[in-house]
């Protein structure tokens, strides 16, 4: 079971580590060019909403493999 929980850490931090990247890209991007600004800050958003379901998901996988073990 530490195999799997080793794992999802590694994932977790990988996954704040891009999301992190891509909202400095888009930030970054949204100063740069105006006429895309509406995409990028599209792009912005999906970002950070990627990352609340992201920990979302590991928040109730814990939850779960915890209520059963």
């Amino acid at each position: 079971m530490q195999y799997v929980d080793d794992i999802s850490n590694v994932v977790l931090i990988l996954i704040r580590v891009g999301v992190v990247f891509r909202v400095i890209y888009c930030l970054l991007r949204l100063i740069a060019a105006e006429d895309e600004a509406a995409q990028f800050r599209r792009r912005f958003r999906n970002a950070i909403a990627f990352e609340v379901v992201a920990e979302l998901i590991f928040v109730l996988k814990g939850l779960i493999i915890g209520y059963f073990s």
